[in-house]
């Protein structure tokens, strides 16, 4: 089953898909406002597709773009669904540049 499939994502499962550590992931939880992963009685998050793109466009608007955490913030409390095409453009580029990659690697 891949990411676009799956409806919830445990914050390891998260993690490991951007690339990132998951007490990062759990700082931006009180950083942005639109990220907001359900939590059962014990606690545990599990992210969304929603929260998967919020997510995508926090990483985006930092690694990509050079925004620090506050105009990231700024940036996505303003107009989240502007920023998120980028940043969903960008996913999908990479995920062709990817399957395109592993093509040629089978040639």
């Amino acid at each position: 089953m891949n990411e676009s499939e799956k409806q919830y994502f445990s914050i390891s499962e998260t993690a490991e898909i951007f690339g990132v550590k998951a007490s990062l992931l759990r700082s931006w939880e009180n950083e942005f406002e639109l990220l907001q992963p359900f939590k059962n009685q014990k606690g545990t998050r599990f992210f969304t597709q929603k929260d998967m793109e919020v997510i995508r466009t926090i990483l985006y608007l930092t690694k990509e773009k050079g925004y620090t955490l506050k105009g990231a913030k700024e940036a996505i409390r303003g107009d989240f669904s502007n920023t998120a095409t980028p940043a969903e453009i960008v996913h999908k580029l990479n995920t062709v540049k990817d399957f395109l990659l592993e093509i040629k690697k089978n040639l």
